[in-house]
């Protein structure tokens, strides 16, 4: 029987000051054009944590608002509040800065990060309230070190400065003297993905109503890379993350695949799951501060806020059968090789329509295409457009020229089986994974039959290959009671043929007496 989607979690964590700090087009600028104009505007730009709660798409990824929903609200969204937006959705929740900040602290094993003490004093409180931090969690938060030590490793020492309110309340020091691996901006980088992705892995175990011993296998697929200078990318975030969530049982490994690693990651899940070596994996990612503020120039321009003020995580957790949930087909499965080129027309038919060729079903036999979900608030003004949209009218053009589309229902077809993009741009978050929450439920509500899960990615930027990448799986209504049924009438056809073919040989032995 196939794997199926137990359950799935998804979490922001708003961090204004990590933008201007961490933000790879903030700190470039720094070095680059330290006096800019762009860095004087950006702290103006910066949304309060009521104004990152309020927005129409953070409130659609945390599980608050459907994307039906979110189609509905006039755009531009950036300039319309969401009433009666709460911080906890039904997936997960938008995390504070000062908050976070804490549970940065709680993943870091080694003792480089250090909190200063009124800072702890001020804000320890509120992050142990938080119903999905548990007590061993909390514990791990010391008392809090001077500003003037923290002040210290800062300046004398490469340490990286943790921020709230543009005001120094930490660090994150160095984890090696002279190890690049192990500096401070590159521990910095990892710690924050790392305690993103346990936030996430609390909220898919609380969603999927396991235990936290059930989890057998973790699979990190986010953009980060942990190692030292004999091994840059060895690994292991999936494992350390499972260590603080409280995940005893799990072992874990790591993939990695740029945008496409999300999607990698379900389809190897759900295979373990599937061929009997696990009976529950957990597939997450935290996120990634480099990206935070990328596309800040072009939204300043324009007199926008700045959008890209949030990491994102997710978890999806797939077990064996129980004949309820959302199944993963691993019949239908899309993949880009190495031979298929970069023609979009070849990319998108190795992703949608080989798979689909094999078991006889046509483009508009899928309900719903979740591609790379990027909202359109931050990609629109940096020039790159309406990504979702732009792969919907490609999927429905070669629709049209397979002769399974109307070349008239072009427009309806971009509506009826789309979705509007509301993922922030973390890279890897974006690509097909933030609707599986949403199809899974819509699924199993009777409301779609079916969804594709679609992940691309750019493999090109590693230098190593000019080869683009993607693969896709397509989820449906659960089979497994199909299944038994058909089993059970093979099985009683075989016992039937079995007696007769027994009761004819005792004939014939008789007869031969």
């Amino acid at each position: 029987m196939n794997s199926v989607i137990k359950g799935a979690s998804y979490v922001l964590v708003h961090t204004p000051d990590m933008v201007l700090y961490n933000g790879t087009t903030q700190t470039t600028e720094k070095i680059v054009n330290p006096e800019s104009e762009y860095l004087k505007e950006v702290p103006n730009h910066l949304r309060s944590y009521e104004e990152a709660v309020s927005y129409w798409p953070n409130q659609t990824y945390i599980g608050n608002v459907h994307p039906d929903e979110l189609t509905g609200v006039e755009f531009p969204w950036y300039d319309k509040k969401k009433e009666d937006a709460g911080r906890y959705g039904k997936f997960g929740e938008i995390m504070p800065e000062e908050e976070f900040l804490f549970l940065v602290q709680a993943c870091d094993m080694f003792e480089v990060v250090k909190l200063e003490k009124g800072f702890v004093s001020e804000y320890k409180e509120a992050f142990a309230k938080n119903p999905i931090i548990s007590e061993d969690i909390v514990e791990k938060i010391t008392e809090g070190a001077e500003l003037s030590e923290i002040e210290e490793f800062v300046n004398n020492d490469h340490a990286e400065g943790l921020y709230f309110q543009n005001k120094l309340v930490g660090c994150v020091k160095p984890a090696h003297d002279i190890d690049v691996n192990l500096s401070s901006h590159v521990m910095h980088e990892n710690l924050m993905s790392k305690a993103s992705s346990v936030l996430a892995l609390l909220y898919a175990v609380r969603n999927a109503g396991i235990e936290k011993s059930d989890v057998e296998y973790v699979i990190d697929c986010a953009e980060e890379a942990c190692g030292d200078m004999n091994q840059r990318g060895g690994g292991n975030f999936a494992k350390a993350a499972a260590e603080v969530a409280g995940l005893v049982s799990a072992s874990g490994s790591d993939v990695r695949g740029f945008c496409a690693a999300p999607v990698h990651a379900v389809i190897e899940a759900a295979a373990l799951v599937k061929s009997g070596a696990y009976k529950t994996v957990v597939v997450t990612a935290g996120g990634c501060t480099a990206k935070l503020g990328m596309n800040g120039k072009d939204h300043i321009k324009k007199g926008l806020p700045i959008l890209e003020d949030c990491l994102g995580g997710f978890a999806v957790v797939i077990s064996e059968n129980d004949g309820v949930s959302a199944e993963i087909d691993l019949n239908l499965l899309g993949r880009h090789s190495v031979g298929t080129g970069s023609a979009p027309q070849a990319v998108i038919g190795s992703l949608v329509t080989e798979s689909l060729d094999r078991v006889g079903m046509k483009i508009t036999d899928i309900d719903k295409f979740a591609p790379e979900l990027q909202n359109p608030d931050i990609t629109k003004p940096a020039g790159a457009g309406d990504v979702p949209l732009a792969n919907y009218k490609m999927i429905g053009a070669l629709a049209v020229k397979r002769g399974e589309l109307d070349r008239k229902a072009l427009a309806d077809f971009t509506a009826s089986h789309g979705l509007t993009g509301w993922a922030p741009t973390q890279g890897h978050i974006p690509s097909g994974v933030p609707y599986i929450g949403f199809a899974s439920e819509d699924i199993k509500e009777g409301r779609i039959n079916n969804a594709m899960i679609i992940g691309k990615g750019s493999l090109f930027l590693g230098r190593m290959t000019n080869l683009f990448d993607g693969v896709s799986f397509v989820m449906h209504g659960n089979t497994a009671a199909q299944e038994s049924a058909a089993d059970a009438g093979v099985s009683e056809d075989e016992v039937k043929k079995m007696i007769a073919n027994a009761m004819k040989d005792f004939a014939a032995s008789l007869l031969a007496e």
